[in-house]
């Protein structure tokens, strides 16, 4: 392997974003699980989301982390930013996503921050609209940063 593959698979970011306790009402009383929501990207313009559910959280996590690996999705960067704006709807929740000038960063709250940086943008402006709920606003960016348009003039 060449030294540049393997710094790139060290930039992979794998970041939890909610651990949530579920129970299931069964015959014999209550039985208690973990649902984990994990953002899995390289920082190269590949990211993917995975939701999983086990009796212990580590197990949980692992999962989870596996599903969003098999889920990677390509998203377009140009010079750092996101080539237009590009708006995303899930359920109840409205992503909206503004290219930015260099310098800005990454502005966007909670788990759609954890999405764009992931992915690798460096300079992005996001807004989240309606439902804020994790699950539903990183579906939300994903959709909206799936159905960004690439023209010759905005590679410029």
């Amino acid at each position: 392997m060449h030294v540049k593959q393997i710094e790139k698979e060290k930039e992979e970011l794998d970041k939890v974003i909610k651990i949530s306790r579920v129970t299931k009402v069964a015959k014999g009383g209550k039985r208690l699980a973990f649902r984990v929501l994990v953002i899995s990207g390289d920082k190269c313009g590949r990211v993917g989301i995975g939701l999983a559910k086990a009796k212990e959280v580590p197990a949980a996590i692992r999962k989870a982390i596996e599903i969003a690996k098999k889920n990677y999705v390509d998203v377009k960067i140009i010079n750092g930013t996101v080539p237009h704006q590009v708006t995303g709807k899930f359920c109840a929740s409205k992503v909206i996503i503004l290219p930015a000038q260099e310098g800005t960063g990454v502005i966007a709250g909670g788990s759609v921050r954890v999405l764009l940086e992931a992915a690798g943008f460096k300079n992005v402006t996001a807004k989240c609209l309606g439902s804020r709920n994790s699950f539903n606003a990183v579906n939300a960016a994903l959709l909206a940063l799936t159905n960004t348009i690439v023209t010759p003039s905005s590679r410029t």
